[in-house]
């Protein structure tokens, strides 16, 4: 198969899984096929799928994202174990990449939605959702703030997907606040290393949607990595991922600052 032919097949097998759909048309456009094909993953629930539909998304996004360019480890430069790089985390060939997730811990169902939770399900694949749904049906509870869950990565270049579920500002940062943040952080470093993973790469957690103020969140982000890797002597490769222009230039500062 095409790129092309693997990307109707794949909207296709998920417009025939619910009859509310069969009035859709595919359209002609490959980013407007992209969009629908994104769309239909975002909105559907974890179910069982079969093993064709697995092996031709798998083709397609690994595809995708080579079309997009994969960034490697030993591209990057490191002082003292820690890297910043600004870039797409889901295109990082890397052990872990963190998602900032919220309490469901099973992705963004908001169509298209540009948050990095979106992004990093959107481009696993629909395993990542399924995976997740296990790990919370055990758990039978939301996914507390601060914590840290890993799961395969599945289509991404990456080894694994750490999830943590930062804390959401919705007037003012308080102490606890900032005390979750940086448990987010250590969670993950912990996680990360409890599984023998020796690379982790951070988005920006609990910015954007969750409101926390960059320049603070930046600060915890910095100031709690190397106090673990200080405290426990962790030789674990920390790369601090940004997306848009002013978390590189808050970043860039505070790391040339320190």
């Amino acid at each position: 198969m095409t790129q092309r032919e693997r990307l109707t097949w794949l909207i296709r097998y998920l417009l025939n899984e619910d009859s509310r759909y069969k009035e859709i048309v595919i359209p002609s456009d490959e980013t407007q096929q992209f969009n629908l094909y994104r769309s239909l993953v975002n909105v559907r629930m974890p179910k069982n799928t079969s093993k064709e539909y697995l092996e031709i998304e798998g083709e397609f996004l690994k595809e995708e994202t080579k079309r997009k360019g994969i960034t490697s480890l030993s591209s990057l430069n490191f002082n003292n174990g820690i890297s910043f790089w600004q870039g797409d985390i889901t295109s990082l060939e890397c052990d872990a990449i963190v998602n900032a997730a919220n309490s469901q811990l099973l992705g963004c169902f908001v169509p298209c939605h540009r948050c990095i939770d979106n992004c990093i399900h959107t481009f696993s694949g629909i395993r990542l959702r399924e995976k997740c749904f296990e790990i919370m049906q055990k758990q039978n509870s939301p996914e507390p703030t601060g914590r840290a869950k890993i799961t395969p990565a599945y289509n991404l270049p990456c080894k694994y997907v750490i999830h943590t579920v930062g804390p959401i500002i919705t007037h003012f940062v308080t102490d606890k606040h900032r005390k979750l943040l940086a448990c987010c952080y250590e969670e993950c470093l912990k996680c990360a290393e409890e599984n023998g993973l020796e690379s982790i790469a951070f988005c920006c957690i609990s910015t954007g949607e969750f409101h926390f103020p960059n320049v603070e969140a930046a600060e915890i982000a910095i100031n709690t990595v190397k106090k673990y890797k200080q405290e426990t002597n962790s030789k674990i490769k920390v790369i601090f991922n940004v997306f848009k222009d002013l978390d590189r230039d808050i970043y860039e500062r505070l790391l040339s600052d320190n």
